[in-house]
């Protein structure tokens, strides 16, 4: 009801005892699926997984954007903040660039804390920026990433608050150049390392072999890398995967169905089956708890489907 107990501070607590507990020191890895709105990380959460992940690219494909930096801290901030709140699990968010020089990157970090979040990634693109799996990506010199991620670490006020760098140097200059601006990177103060758009599972087990601090995957729907299981992955020795877009498209498609339905039949009835019912609905937001400031708040019949 309303916003659950676990403060912002515990959920960077579990966040760093998550990734304690990876493939790398003989635990499980984590899966964080992509939420874009708060009551999508309450499904999220109800269905048992580690925590949520926070996409650049959907918080400005949300907006009508496309994913080339046209976001604002601001925004990111506060649809992040949105979305954190109302689970009790951690959640990383996509800070692209740091919003700017290494002082705006200090800023980033400290409102991106503020909003509750757990822990953020950025990477070493510049503007205009585009997604980690398309071709043509322009990347920062490694003075410059490495001077974003020290701004980032020594800008949080919170020990467990997560750094997590990003390079996208793989599709660039191969991958022992992105290898080697990831041990820079986690020595400039990285807590975690995305490798973006690796192109297979051995590309992941030089990653593993060559950083000691977390590594993500990101397992994105049409892009460079095979989606892999999370068996796979582990045994590659990751310990985070995200699934970023994953929700957006399928709920975009799903809309996208049920909108031709109408324009083709003049109703829904079609589609009725398939959509989550007013039940589950009122199930998932805790329709019937907020009785507790009011008894006649939750005091009817919920309808079942017209037959």
């Amino acid at each position: 009801m309303l916003y659950p107990s676990t403060t912002p501070a515990q959920k960077r607590q579990d966040l760093r005892k998550l990734l304690s507990d990876g493939p790398r020191n003989g635990g499980s890895i984590k899966q964080f699926p992509g939420a874009f709105t708060p009551i999508s990380a309450k499904l999220i959460e109800e269905k048992g997984f580690d925590g949520v992940y926070i996409s650049g690219a959907v918080l400005a494909n949300e907006l009508g954007f496309p994913d080339i930096g046209l976001t604002t801290l601001t925004e990111v901030a506060q649809r992040a903040g949105q979305i954190a709140r109302v689970t009790n699990l951690p959640a990383i968010v996509d800070a692209d660039t740091g919003f700017g020089e290494p002082m705006n990157v200090a800023r980033t970090v400290q409102e991106l804390e503020d909003a509750g979040l757990a822990g953020c990634h950025i990477e070493d693109q510049f503007n205009p920026k585009r997604c980690g799996h398309l071709d043509n990506k322009n990347i920062v010199d490694e003075d410059t990433a490495i001077q974003r991620i020290r701004a980032a670490a020594e800008a949080r006020r919170d020990k467990n608050f997560l750094i997590m760098a990003r390079t996208d140097l793989r599709g660039v200059d191969g991958l022992e150049a992105a290898i080697s601006r990831m041990r820079a990177l986690v020595d400039a103060g990285a807590d975690a390392i995305f490798p973006e758009a690796m192109k297979d599972l051995g590309e992941f087990e030089a990653v593993r072999a060559a950083v000691d601090v977390p590594v993500l995957a990101n397992m994105t729907e049409f892009g460079k890398s095979k989606l892999y299981t999370t068996d796979e992955l582990s045994g590659a020795g990751v310990d985070l995967v995200i699934y970023p877009v994953t929700l957006l498209r399928s709920s975009l498609g799903a809309m996208e169905r049920v909108l031709d339905g109408i324009e083709a039949d003049g109703t829904q009835e079609a589609s009725v089956d398939d959509m989550l019912t007013r039940a589950r609905l009122y199930e998932l937001v805790d329709y019937e708890a907020y009785n507790t400031f009011d008894t006649g708040i939750f005091n009817f019949e919920v309808p079942e489907r017209f037959q």
